[in-house]
């Protein structure tokens, strides 16, 4: 089927669309969070008017972070300070303001809107609030956006307490009604949460009427409103409560639909397109990066349901399946004989995608969960990375169930229920984009914590590694030949650990250098090793400075400099490799949660590095949507990294309450699920590895079998074969490894 040809609008580069899409087109528009409480948006601006204040004095330019390095913070703080007091004395006339910058931060009970300006700095851009300039609502609602306003959109409302003797009892605005606060707040456990998932689109009747015809349960009481710029709005449960159609409807969490006027004229000024809003006046920090759309991520009971739900009314199909399991294998091949029943261009697209993406069945220890994305075809085609970057029109809704009654995903569903774990948006530059997030939380008290990912994910200093070496590492040590012997190699890790150039746990100091690991090991290294040390001293200085980030350049090889690994390792990110595209990802720790060891949800940010492909024409090929994946090989790392957290605050709670019992059960889990992502990273990194040549010949076989070279086409299945091989033994030995430490963990449980 031949493409026609249009001009993307935003870059007048060359957009090449398909013939054949489905009826309904939608895009990302915004989330919606309902919260115990919004502040006034003065206290906003203030805090705004502060960050921008001293950013223009502490950053020039942005030199900064463009040199990749992080800010003195204590330099920093000092200033911030400084700012704050003076804001403070001329708001109060008063000199007593200060800082809590310097205090340990606690991610509980926090104002997610002071979070997303200082820690991304995000802005408020709009607002909706009650008693404002005669405005009759019965909540307070901000709009948060990034430096691009079309980007993220978070909406952000709250109960109007002052509303309740005012004589309002709804808001003209049905989506900023209180009801809808507490009726989430009632099937969500009286927690907050993101509630609503929004999308721009210009078919709402047609979904109406497929809600309406197909999913009658799930359409709200208020369904469908018109407002009086011509704005349709569309409401709709999500989720059934159990089996599709035969369950009731699970009123918490909304999907929202909503559609402009395009004959209106309107303000284009308000980057959301929700009516009631109005927009505010906004400074953003020069330093800040513009985040965009990239997935969101539901915990469900019924995962089939849903993306039955989502196929039958939007046309959504399976991007990312596992087929781990027997019931996935059943369910994707009934998919497939439907739609060839429909229609023969989505089992196209459906087996195309299957190629592009892979999954699993995801156990840690005990906890197992299935998970797989689904989403529209998006039109979009581009060479441009820019153009990529802010692209809405690609949505990818991942839906995860648990497998197990024990892990994160049970405990999500048990105790808040059905939801959305996540959202993640992605940025231009990852690791700067966290740098800053980190610097300005301890220059500030304000912004996020990210998940904290073990330093063995990245790489670990081990005593064989002064024996065997590391590989790629230096030049002229040949496979079979040792750096030291082993007792001076065991000398020279002791001096390691014993005078701080590492951890008890082999990670070294990421501040450490050649000149100072030298000073230390050449004044301690015993005379019997002496000799030895000295005629192969500067490969050790090699391996243990690249210890610190081995395991990531096993994957990336040269293509990051010594640099841009330690950013990476500093701020926690986790890299993944998909072909020859790339993933960086982060997560925060939770928002939105008010007890320490509550489920709740939290943020992810994500950078895709696509390859710049080229046609054997010379063209560039267009940029993949979702290219580089959706973390497979970090999916395992996330939930493993959840359960360790997880396990570590039940260790400092035991301890704090003197339970030797239950502490030793919690640091036993610690260590466990801590072995299983030391054991499965290199088998994850294998498995990536056969994917990544598995992709590239599967690449160079469809060109050869397009030229009717028969002779490499031969060549190339061979090699395909063993490429694909590999990856089944990768499979395998982590479906192993699951199964070991799944029995672990329940032979620690029941000695407990």
């Amino acid at each position: 089927m031949a493409p026609t040809t249009t001009t993307d609008s935003r870059s007048g580069s060359p957009t090449c669309v398909a013939r054949g899409a489905p009826d309904v087109a939608v895009s990302f528009s915004h989330v919606h969070l309902y919260v115990d409480a919004i502040d006034d948006i003065d206290t906003y601006k203030n805090l705004e008017s502060q960050l921008t204040e001293f950013s223009s004095k502490s950053i020039n330019g942005g030199d900064e972070y463009q040199k990749q390095t992080c800010l003195d913070v204590e330099k920093c703080r000092e200033l911030w300070n400084s700012i704050v007091r003076v804001s403070t004395k001329d708001s109060r006339d008063s000199d007593s303001g200060t800082s809590n910058a310097e205090a340990e931060f606690v991610p509980q009970n926090r104002d997610v809107v002071k979070q997303l300006i200082a820690g991304l700095g995000f802005r408020v851009t709009g607002k909706r609030m009650a008693g404002d300039g005669g405005i009759e609502s019965n909540t307070r609602t901000v709009l948060v956006t990034s430096c691009d306003p079309k980007g993220v959109q978070v909406v952000v409302t709250a109960l109007d307490a002052s509303s309740s003797g005012t004589g309002v009892t709804k808001d003209k605005y049905a989506h900023f009604d209180a009801g809808n606060l507490k009726r989430f707040y009632k099937a969500h456990s009286n927690r907050q949460g993101i509630a609503v998932l929004a999308f721009t689109t210009s078919s709402i009747d047609t979904i109406y009427s497929r809600y309406q015809d197909l999913h009658p349960k799930l359409v709200t009481p208020q369904s469908m409103q018109i407002y009086e710029n011509g704005t349709k709005v569309l409401e709709v449960y999500a989720y059934y409560q159990g089996e599709i159609r035969k369950s009731d409807a699970d009123i918490g969490t909304v999907l929202r639909f909503v559609e402009k006027d395009t004959s209106c004229t309107s303000d284009d000024t308000m980057p959301c397109l929700l009516p009631g809003l109005e927009p505010v006046e906004a400074i953003f920090d020069p330093n800040a990066q513009a985040a965009y759309c990239d997935h969101w991520v539901s915990n469900v009971v019924s995962r089939t349901g849903f993306l039955d739900t989502l196929e039958e009314t939007l046309g959504f199909t399976p991007k990312v399946v596992s087929l781990s399991h027997p019931l996935d294998c059943i369910y994707l091949l009934s998919r497939i004989f439907i739609m060839r029943l429909l229609n023969r261009m989505y089992v196209v697209l459906l087996l195309r995608a299957l190629m592009d993406f892979n999954a699993g069945v995801v156990a840690a220890g005990e906890a197992q969960i299935e998970s797989t994305v689904t989403g529209n075809d998006s039109l979009l085609a581009t060479t441009e990375t820019e153009v990529a970057l802010r692209d809405q029109s690609q949505v990818y809704l991942p839906i995860n169930n648990a497998l197990s009654d024990v892990g994160h995903v049970h405990g999500f569903l048990k105790e808040i229920g059905q939801g959305i774990q996540h959202v993640a948006s992605r940025v231009k530059d990852l690791p700067t984009f966290v740098q800053r997030g980190n610097d300005y939380r301890r220059i500030t008290g304000e912004g996020f914590t990210f998940l904290n990912i073990p330093r063995s994910y990245y790489g670990v200093l081990m005593a064989k590694h002064f024996v065997n070496g590391i590989p790629n590492v230096g030049e002229g040590h040949g496979p079979d030949e040792e750096v030291l012997s082993p007792d001076c190699a065991h000398a020279v890790f002791e001096i390691c650990e014993k005078y701080g150039i590492m951890s008890s746990d082999g990670a070294v100091d990421l501040d450490a250098t050649r000149h100072g690991i030298l000073s230390v090991l050449d004044g301690k290294i015993p005379a019997r090793h002496k000799q030895e040390y000295d005629s192969k001293k500067d490969k050790v200085a090699d391996i243990i400075l690249h210890s610190r980030y081995s395991n990531l350049f096993s994957l990336l090889r040269h293509h990051l400099s010594e640099e841009s690994y330690l950013k990476i390792v500093r701020n926690q990110i986790l890299v993944d490799v998909q072909g020859e595209d790339l993933l960086f990802q982060i997560f925060t720790s939770n928002i939105l949660q008010r007890n320490v060891g509550e489920e709740a949800p939290f943020f992810e940010f994500i950078q895709r590095v696509c390859s710049e492909c080229r046609e054997t024409n010379g063209c560039p090929v267009a940029i993949k949507p979702g290219c580089g994946g959706f973390g497979i090989r970090n999916f395992l790392t996330l939930f493993l990294s959840i359960e360790v957290s997880k396990a570590m605050l039940e260790v400092s709670q035991a301890k704090a309450a003197g339970d030797v019992d239950r502490q030793t059960f919690a640091q036993g889990m610690v260590g466990t699920f801590t072995d299983q992502l030391n054991e499965s990273n290199p088998i994850l990194t294998a498995i990536s590895d056969a994917m990544t040549v598995e992709g590239s010949l599967k690449t160079q076989l469809n060109r050869a079998m397009a030229e009717n070279d028969d002779d490499t086409v031969c060549i190339l299945r061979n090699k395909l074969e063993k490429a694909s091989e590999a990856k089944r033994v990768g499979n395998s030995k982590l479906m192993e490894c699951s199964k070991k430490y799944k029995e672990r963990m329940k032979a620690l449980r029941e000695n407990s």
